[in-house]
């Protein structure tokens, strides 16, 4: 019994100390939080990587629950990143000719959080990273067409991780 009325002392402690225990979604929930998401600045060979790198962003934060609004005015909250690169790497090749039959998409990104009101970094990462396979052909448009849908399922993987982690933050 002695035990439990210890515990309860020091859990009754905890908000007199500045700790306070609760969900970290509260924010992520709250309608007047401003997030801005630019398109992330884009350093590989794919023309709209950054820009849709950040657009799946956006669309799975609301996906997971963000009730707030986006844009530069007024912001909360800046998330700011990198498509640091984008590499290919042949996975497995034809026996006869040795073409590339399968090929792993690497995407590679660096994100800053910075939360505006107060000017501090929340959450800051280099070289987080998504793979996916596609596979190719002597088709050009087979190839380009199953390339795309490898950047993009690296996008959404991506957005997904980064999601997840400012929903923990918030």
């Amino acid at each position: 019994m002695n035990r439990i009325l210890i515990v309860l002392a020091l859990l009754s402690a905890v908000p007199g100390c500045g700790y306070r225990l609760e969900s970290g979604t509260a924010r992520f929930t709250d309608p007047s939080v401003r997030m801005d998401v630019s398109p992330f600045a884009n350093r590989s060979t794919t023309p709209d990587a950054g820009a849709v790198v950040a657009a799946r962003l956006r669309e799975e934060l609301r996906r997971s629950g963000f009730q707030g609004s986006f844009g530069s005015v007024d912001a909360n909250y800046r998330i700011e990143g990198k498509v640091h690169e984008i590499r290919y790497d042949i996975f497995s090749h034809d026996s006869a000719d040795r073409f590339p039959l399968e090929i792993r998409l690497t995407l590679v990104v660096d994100i800053r959080v910075v939360e505006l009101l107060r000017g501090g970094v929340l959450w800051k990462e280099s070289g987080l990273s998504e793979t996916a396979s596609f596979y190719s052909g002597t088709d050009a448009q087979y190839t380009t067409a199953n390339q795309r849908a490898a950047f993009e399922e690296v996008a959404r993987r991506m957005a997904v991780r980064l999601s997840q982690t400012l929903r923990v933050l918030l």
